[in-house]
């Protein structure tokens, strides 16, 4: 099921992240914090893998650490702090998009105003006291861009004191990717789409369908992130049913790769029928009652 598909690829239980049970207490959890983070410090662990788990930790700890915000979490999960804490999306499976701190992509340039999220770093200094011992991090601004500039990259003009500069983001990126320059980082937030839902790489949307083409098959032409295509409905579609389009989804970061489209298809049900409808619908139904009864 996508749903089921969609759970695995969310962020990983933050008790499991810090390698502590549910019933952990506060200075259990600094414990397994300061082992964790000393241990993936950027500065510290040169592995791919470091900054990634190092976000990762602190974006549990961040969570877990306060009272209301683990409440909120044993109650009702990740779809509570997404897109930086700005809870669900409002997707047909609820809580969409990907967490922060996802990517980071390595270029030159200088960005422009404004922050607005939390910086694992100062999560580190706070926890610690003063500044990090393996090094400051540069300073981070974020950039919000469109959500289509992000599935197809773009290129923003900014002026930083006076001088103009234009950052290139790449295709792809999603609310949380991180672009590291020279002087200073940018995390990028993404807007919101009035038709597509976002899940990783994958894009799920809803159709609206006839219930007489859900019945007998047919087709519907569908908007997809690079365009127009046919769908097929299969004759016998239940109501809510997921159809999978391979490839139709966002490209992967550094990767040839794309994502999937999901289509939910939702029946639309007429509200009013014609005398002629209405008498060829008691005939179906006359017509399935005795095959019931057979």
């Amino acid at each position: 099921m996508l749903f089921d598909k969609i759970t695995r690829m969310a962020t990983r239980d933050y008790y499991e992240v810090l390698g502590v049970p549910k019933s952990a207490t506060a200075d259990e959890l600094k414990k397994a914090y300061r082992k964790l983070a000393m241990q993936y410090h950027p500065d510290r662990n040169k592995t791919k893998e470091a900054e990634t788990k190092f976000k990762e930790i602190n974006a549990a700890y961040e969570v877990l650490s306060d009272p209301q915000k683990r409440q909120t979490y044993d109650s009702v999960g990740h779809a509570a702090f997404e897109n930086g804490g700005a809870g669900q999306q409002g997707g047909p499976f609820g809580g969409f998009g990907g967490g922060p701190f996802t990517y980071t992509y390595s270029t030159s340039g200088n960005p422009f105003e404004g922050t607005g999220y939390t910086d694992p770093f100062e999560i580190f200094e706070q926890f610690f006291g003063g500044a990090s011992p393996f090094g400051r991090r540069k300073p981070a601004y974020s950039l919000r861009i469109e959500f289509m500039d992000a599935v197809k990259g773009t290129q923003k003009k900014v002026t930083i004191d006076g001088k103009s500069k234009t950052i290139k983001v790449p295709a792809g990126v999603q609310t949380g990717s991180r672009i590291r320059f020279d002087d200073f980082d940018i995390v990028i937030d993404v807007a919101s789409h009035p038709k597509f839902h976002r899940d990783g790489y994958d894009i799920v949307t809803i159709e609206e369908v006839p219930m007489t083409m859900v019945a007998l098959g047919g087709t519907k032409e569908v908007e997809t992130v690079d365009g127009k295509v046919t769908l097929k409905i299969p004759a016998g579609t239940q109501p809510n049913a997921v159809i999978r389009l391979k490839g139709k989804g966002i490209k992967q970061l550094q990767k040839n790769t794309k994502g999937d489209h999901f289509v939910k298809v939702v029946v639309k049900i007429p509200t009013k029928l014609t005398s002629k409808q209405k008498q060829l619908l008691e005939e179906f139904e006359k017509e399935s009652e005795k095959k019931k009864w057979f």
